[in-house]
Order: structure tokens, then C-alpha cells, then sequence
């Protein structure tokens, strides 16, 4: 018999495998395809204060190893989150819900996490969202205001606090750990790397934001080493993502230090995947001589 269960901060996990904000929805799309319930968790969309309707179009951009969007956080609000989108997801589904969390302001990170407190088991924060108040840097990209952040929402929360950091900058260590001394709970890493794609005939950007998140395979080495990084400095649980699309790199994450692992784009490619990877994990552990998950986790 091999163990595939694992634990973030309290919260028991069938499995690690969690199918990343943003490329699932709230459960529903899915829902055709296989018993959601399967899965470790799902995080489900990112929510705002305020209902979004996104960027303009086109936002979505293929590359040969990937993809970039620039969605904009397209959402109907926290208020409808809380009354309507997860009491529906949580009529068919009944194992642990990941709630992501944006804002444009310390105070709506601290409205919505406060509101989705008692309906979710985990609250993970993206804090790759622009600091309306402060020029429109993201939150993420300096120790001092991801920390603020995290401080701000942990008085807020009873459930534990997973935030969700950007790969564009130079140290995500620094500010990984200014996270973990705020009070954080864990970590999820990475989110997307910025890219962009032109179209040659129109002499113009593929996407109308001209810039978008990369994602998808090509970025699974960048992931895997700022999860190695942040797991050797920091000795709260890490979700690990960015890449993810098969059983192997779900175990090599964990080799890296995640405790967990959120696969994305690759739902977007083959709505099977995340099923694929967890009716194939315990015979591949036990190919590689384990039969307990928690034992490769760190394992480098």
C-alpha cells in the first residue's frame, strides 16, 4: 500500500495534487470529465473585491512550450464567491478548497480573505497584484509589502495562509522569508513569468496588453529552483507550481521541497491530467523505491 496523503498546516490532502487558480474554475468545467473529488484540493479562481471582466481582447497566446494570458482577473467579485460559488462547488465537492485572494490594496486583501474565512480550509494570497497605492508595483516584488500583506491578512484569518509569489524578481528568498517572519503559513511558487509574443504579419503584440504571464512546461526548471531555494531558507510548507503537466514533475517539486503540487496550464491542454498523474503516482513511487510521498519531500 503506498501513502500519497499529505498535510499543509493541519489540512490532510488525499493526495498532493491541486489544480492551480485560474485553470479550473470553480469545479464545474470539470465536473464532465471526472469526480473532482479525487483530487487533493482545488484552488479555485482568483477573486477580487469587485467584479472584474478582465482585459481587453485577445489575451491568450501560444508559444512553443507554453502559453501567456493576460486574463486581468476576470471574476465575479468576492461577494458572489462567498454566496454563490463556493456553496455550489461544495454540493458536489467535499474535499479541502483553496481560496486565491487578490487585491489592489492592503485593505481589500484583508475584505476578501475575511469574508472567505470560514467557507475554504486554506487562503492563498497572490500578492503579483499591482499596489494601486503605491505607482502600481506588485505587492510581491519587495520583502516590505509582501509582508505588510501577510501581516495584514493573518489578523484577519482563522484558516492558514499560503501566499502566492511572483518569479519576476531577483530574490524570491528575501522575500520568501519576510513572508514566513510575517506570519505566513506557507508558500506557493512560483506564479507567472512575464512574457510576450509579436505577430510578424501585423508588426503588433500578439495580446492587447502587449505582456502576459507565461506558463506551461517551459518554465518548470525556473520553478523547480526557486522552490529548491525558498524550501533550504524557509521551514514553512511550500505549494510548488509553474510547469507542472506529468506524475514525474509532480515528484521531482516534492524532491525540491513542496509538500504539495498545483498543476495549471496543463489542465488547459488535456483536461485528464491531473486524474492521469494521481492514478499514476503510486506505482511510479514505489518504481523509485518509496511507498510513503512524505519521504521525497525535500529529498535534495
Amino acid at each position: 500500500m503506498v501513502n500519497i496523503s499529505v498535510n499543509l498546516n493541519g489540512v490532510q490532502l488525499q493526495n498532493p495534487i491541486i489544480p492551480a487558480s485560474g485553470t479550473f474554475g470553480f469545479g464545474n468545467e470539470f465536473r464532465d470529465f471526472y469526480d473532482v473529488n479525487i483530487l487533493g484540493a482545488i484552488s479555485i479562481k482568483g477573486t477580487t473585491k469587485e467584479p472584474r471582466y478582465g482585459n481587453p481582447q485577445p489575451r491568450i497566446a501560444e508559444c512553443s512550450s507554453g502559453m501567456i494570458n493576460s486574463v486581468g482577473l476576470q471574476n465575479p467579485g468576492i461577494d458572489t464567491v462567498v454566496n454563490k460559488e463556493i456553496p455550489n462547488l461544495r454540493k458536489f465537492y467535499h474535499q479541502p478548497i483553496i481560496a486565491n485572494i487578490s487585491g489592489f490594496s492592503i485593505d481589500e486583501y484583508v475584505e476578501c480573505c475575511n469574508k472567505v474565512d470560514a467557507l475554504v480550509d486554506i487562503i492563498e494570497v497572490n500578492v503579483s497584484c499591482p499596489n494601486v497605492h503605491n505607482g502600481g508595483m506588485s505587492f510581491g516584488t519587495n520583502p516590505e509589502s509582501a509582508a505588510m500583506v501577510t501581516k495584514a491578512v493573518k489578523a484577519v484569518t482563522t484558516k492558514p495562509v499560503f501566499i502566492k509569489l511572483t518569479p519576476n524578481v531577483t530574490d524570491i528568498v528575501s522575500i520568501a522569508k519576510a513572508c514566513e517572519n510575517a506570519g505566513a503559513d506557507g508558500l506557493t511558487l512560483i506564479n507567472t513569468l512575464l512574457g510576450m509574443r509579436i505577430d510578424i504579419k501585423r508588426r503588433k503584440p500578439i495580446i492587447a496588453n502587449k505582456m502576459g504571464g507565461f506558463s506551461g512546461p517551459a518554465i518548470f526548471p525556473v520553478a523547480i529552483r526557486m522552490v529548491y531555494q525558498v524550501a533550504k531558507a524557509c521551514s514553512i510548507p511550500i505549494i510548488g507550481c509553474g510547469g507542472v503537466s506529468n506524475v514525474d514533475d509532480v515528484i521531482e517539486m516534492m524532491m525540491a521541497g513542496a509538500t504539495a503540487v498545483e498543476v495549471g496550464t496543463a489542465n488547459l491542454i488535456e483536461p485528464m491530467t491531473c486524474k492521469t498523474i494521481i492514478q499514476q503516482l503510486p506505482n511510479r513511487l514505489l518504481e523509485i523505491g518509496f511507498n510513503n510521498i512524505q519521504d521525497i519531500i525535500g529529498i535534495i
